[in-house]
């Protein structure tokens, strides 16, 4: 048996076996992107371990090896990231460590494998019908520092903008910081875009990867990337994943540009999601402060700013939960609410990237809101908890009350593939 993998280029072995993660940055090697080196220790010996309480004989000869084979590409000191990867995503609900030694990865593997089994982990999966007995793949790779110099820095990145579908590069960035400061929330970002000016050569080199990655999945991708010193590299790679109105735009552009046929596109859009649905949008509202939005719909109901009061109140009624910012330990909270409110976090954070998985309205980087145990305050009004407010996830307003709501033109995107699908059913 062996137990782990390099990232290289000639490794064949399934998702199932290395995690998704590491399969991305696998696929990546193979379309020539720039990923940093490393290995992955597979979901087989996570699968030991818990079943024996004990890291499988001979993984620490292979890990032993797979060391110096990693210090010898690094060509430099070298400290190391240590990942959680399960064959299905699960966004920041296992344990991360950054800038560990490499001479003592046996204590940082089993911190990795172990967070499989926490609450918010186990909550996650229940949610998404993820079974328990998957494990988790470790995904060890050399460390690389946004926070290096003046011409270094992290963000995330779509390749379409994932609320709307439209074929514009979308995400956020951080200069001079690390990633985990982009996709955590707590630090205000800064739109993707901007990086076009600051760093003209980084940009350039990240939209060539991403469309790439598009021609690879066919679909559109979601990206983490750092930069140091000028220097792009990519840290992970799924597909974008997109739901709602955004997954029929892209189908259907897909399908126009002859990356997919439109039997393929019509595939990708379940029947029961192809009803003629138009976005509700708030209307004449008492607007209270306006943030990013992050994920589209309107949500009302009472804010709650813990995680526990809103699972507690969402017994009773609609909920949103408004925090500072989410992590993955308010995923109960996330889960009982209607809604989530941030002030902090770009759209490309952990609260937006659980909202649009979960298909809930989300404003994010509300910057002038202030969250604490009894209330918020924003534009030199305080509400109390309890208060009946309202998001709108499409434009970003956060209102007072129970506002008026109207919908949106009918989506056009839909028609045309409601248009195929009659248009095939006729074919003999």
């Amino acid at each position: 048996m062996t137990w782990i993998h390099p990232l290289t280029a000639d490794v064949t072995e399934t998702a199932a076996l290395l995690g998704a993660k590491a399969h991305g940055l696998i696929a990546m090697r193979r379309l020539g992107l720039p990923v940093p080196p490393g290995f992955v220790i597979t979901t087989e010996a996570c699968r030991a371990y818990f079943r024996d309480g004990r890291l499988p004989a001979g993984l620490d000869a292979e890990l032993a090896e797979a060391v110096a084979r990693l210090a010898a590409e690094a060509q430099r000191p070298l400290a190391v990231s240590v990942r959680s990867g399960s064959s299905v995503s699960m966004p920041g609900m296992m344990n991360t460590i950054l800038n560990h030694r490499p001479d003592a990865l046996e204590p940082a593997i089993t911190t990795v494998f172990a967070s499989w089994h926490t609450p918010r982990a186990q909550t996650y999966r229940e949610l998404h019908g993820i079974p328990d007995d998957l494990g988790t793949a470790v995904t060890v790779q050399a460390m690389v520092y946004g926070d290096r110099d003046e011409h270094s820095g992290s963000g995330v990145a779509f390749s379409r903008d994932p609320s709307t579908g439209e074929h514009v590069p979308f995400g956020d960035v951080l200069f001079r910081r690390q990633g985990d400061a982009v996709v955590s929330g707590t630090s205000l970002t800064s739109p993707l875009h901007e990086l076009a000016a600051r760093e003209p050569a980084v940009w350039s080199r990240l939209l060539a990867a991403l469309d790439r990655l598009e021609d690879h999945y066919r679909d559109a991708c979601y990206v983490e990337f750092t930069y140091e010193s000028g220097e792009l590299w990519l840290l992970q790679a799924r597909p974008g994943r997109f739901t709602g109105s955004a997954a029929v735009r892209l189908a259907v552009d897909l399908a126009d540009a002859g990356t997919i046929s439109r039997a393929e596109a019509l595939r990708r859009i379940p029947r029961q999601q192809r009803q003629p649905v138009r976005t509700p949008r708030i209307a004449n509202a008492d607007i209270l402060t306006r943030g990013l939005p992050a994920s589209p719909g309107v949500a009302v109901g009472i804010l709650a700013t813990t995680p526990d009061r809103a699972a507690r109140l969402a017994a009773d009624g609609p909920v949103i939960l408004v925090r500072p910012e989410t992590s993955p330990l308010d995923l109960h909270g996330l889960a009982a609410a209607a809604g989530v409110l941030t002030a902090r976090g770009g759209p490309a954070s952990h609260a937006a990237v659980v909202a649009r998985s979960m298909g809930k309205p989300a404003v994010v980087g509300a910057a002038d809101l202030t969250v604490d145990a009894t209330g918020i305050r924003a534009a030199g009004r305080t509400l109390p908890e309890g208060t009946l407010i309202a998001i709108d996830g499409t434009g970003g307003e956060v209102a007072v009350g129970t506002p008026r709501i109207v919908a949106s033109a009918a989506d056009p995107h839909l028609r045309r593939l409601l248009d195929w699908a009659a248009d095939l059913s006729r074919d003999p």
